[in-house]
């Protein structure tokens, strides 16, 4: 049986008020190691972040091009369009649900992804689900990049009509248009993300209604194009299934929204962190996931619908809508509005997680910035353009990184509430003193190490074997939820079998006990 731990072996959690935050507002206590902190990754000072900020953060994440093209992708599936709804609808809620438990111990803490990761996996240990999380953000970095990039590229050849001269020459795969465009989003992305936590928040507060708005118009406009009456929610691609053969279907379908969220949501407490309270993120997660992405997929699901008797073929990509409408004015503000979505998302979901992680590596070399930056170096060498399109790259590169998302979120999820009963020790997570009570075995937690093994094992086999083989290929749509249900199931058990994780004494003043009665 484990003993209670009371012994600290630093002084107790500050408190944290409530007027600003950025990055590089973190406590660094005298007894915090260098190789383990700076001021990006201690637990903030001041957690000032609102419901909305939080409810602008999701519409950010879900107003992109990748979210519109992912709902619309639905309808090729065989599922008639309220079946889609429904489908976008459960996903969404599903997704709720998972990002208030990942939330929560960052918010109660103050601290980033990587770092709570060091109660579950050790301090030194917590380096791997950060440098894996950061390598799926960089390549997916690249890829909203370049999909930002095809939308401006839309602007500039409908007002310069000269520059479609700049397609017939190429560089490395990508043509000197796509190289200006993508190289103008390059810099202006980094010119955000260099000015600070605070200017990104102002931006999502401002991106998502923006897109809101334009979606709004293109959905009035196409439905009035194409007269009520002829919207039909039972549209679909391929031969008609009954009642009994889409089920499977649409749970398919309910995979794939949650797997598409499943990168964002495992690293949301690099947001969660800055709310003011974790009811305050909740609430903020209310708005921004269901009641929004309700909304959304309910714009999308018209617009798609309607661009049958507009364009007389359904077309689910919003860029190829805009182009399709033939407007200067329609071409330059959804031109420019969907580029501006992509910015949002990528910002949030593919820039903030590497510097987080990249910097929890070597925090004395890399700042939340230069993490930040190494993430957009790399986005460019990996030249996305060239995979993006194909579909054996995405199986087996991003297909493998992906399957793992799973298991490190069942993993830190059993490990916050399941093993340590939301009790963390927030200063042990930033020393390397062998009486520590997460230095473990060298600053590794075995068990956490055997059950990413032997989880990510499984679930990269369900995400890769199936397609490549044409053996069960709808399996590798459940991957996430494969490795999710493996990693929490294993490493309660390993834990159970032979503790690791220190069974915290609720009233030990080090310990931030996220469980006390009355408390967020």
């Amino acid at each position: 049986m484990v003993t209670e731990i009371a012994t600290p072996v630093a002084a107790p959690h500050a408190p944290r008020t409530t007027s600003s935050a950025a990055a590089g507002a973190g406590v660094v206590k005298p007894g915090y190691d260098p190789a383990l902190t700076n001021a990006d990754l201690a637990p903030l000072r001041e957690q000032r972040w609102t419901s909305y900020n939080i409810f602008a953060f999701w519409m950010s994440d879900v107003h992109s091009v990748g979210g519109y093209v992912t709902a619309g992708s639905l309808f090729a599936l065989g599922i008639a369009s309220w079946q889609v709804l429904v489908a976008l609808v459960v996903g969404i809620l599903i997704v709720q649900v998972f990002a208030n438990l990942v939330a929560k111990p960052s918010q109660r803490t103050g601290v980033p992804y990587p770092v709570i990761n060091r109660a579950v996996f050790g301090v030194i240990g917590a380096n791997v689900p950060a440098v894996i999380r950061g390598l799926i953000a960089t390549a997916w970095y690249g890829v909203q990049t370049f999909l930002a990039a095809q939308s401006l590229n839309i602007v500039f050849l409908k007002f310069l009509p000269g520059s479609a001269a700049l397609l017939d020459h190429s560089f490395l795969g990508l043509s000197a248009l796509g190289w200006i465009s993508y190289g103008i989003l390059w810099v202006a992305q980094a010119a955000l993300f260099s000015m600070g936590m605070e200017a990104i928040r102002r931006f999502i507060d401002f991106a998502g209604p923006a897109v809101y708005v334009v979606m709004i118009a293109l959905a009035v406009y196409l439905v009035a194009k194409a007269g009520i009456g002829n919207i039909s929610l039972t549209l679909h691609t391929g031969a008609p299934m009954s009642f009994g053969a889409s089920i499977p279907v649409m749970l398919s379908a309910v995979a794939i929204v949650v797997s598409y969220f499943s990168g964002p949501m495992l690293n949301f407490g690099d947001f969660s962190r800055y709310g003011r309270s974790f009811r305050s993120v909740k609430r903020g997660n209310l708005w921004g996931l269901p009641v929004n992405f309700l909304f959304f997929s309910v714009l999308t699901v018209l617009c798609a619908s309607a661009t049958v008797p507009v364009f007389g073929k359904l077309i689910t990509d919003p860029i190829e809508t805009v182009q399709a409408i033939d407007a200067p004015f329609a071409i330059l503000l959804g031109g420019l509005t969907f580029v501006t979505a992509t910015v949002g998302i990528n910002i949030v979901a593919n820039f903030i997680s590497p510097a987080f992680d990249f910097s929890n590596v070597a925090p004395r070399k890399i700042s939340w910035r230069t993490g930040g930056m190494i993430a957009a170096v790399g986005s460019v060498l990996l030249t996305p353009w060239n995979w993006y399109g194909n579909d054996q790259a995405i199986l087996y590169t991003l297909g493998i990184l992906g399957a793992l998302i799973g298991p490190l979120f069942g993993i830190l999820i059993a490990g916050y509430y399941l093993v340590a009963k939301q009790r963390v020790a927030v200063d042990d997570m930033y020393t390397k003193e062998p009486t520590a009570r997460y230095w473990y075995r060298a600053g590794w937690n075995p068990n956490a190490m055997w059950t990413l093994l032997a989880a990510g094992a499984v679930s990269v086999a369900s995400a890769v074997l199936p397609p490549a083989t044409g053996v069960l290929p709808w399996l590798s749509n459940y991957s996430w939820f494969i490795g999710c249900g493996l990693g929490l199931v294993v490493f309660w058990a390993l834990e159970r079998r032979s503790p690791r994780m220190p069974l915290l004494a609720a009233d030990d003043p080090t310990v931030d006990d996220g469980a006390a009665v009355g408390r967020d």
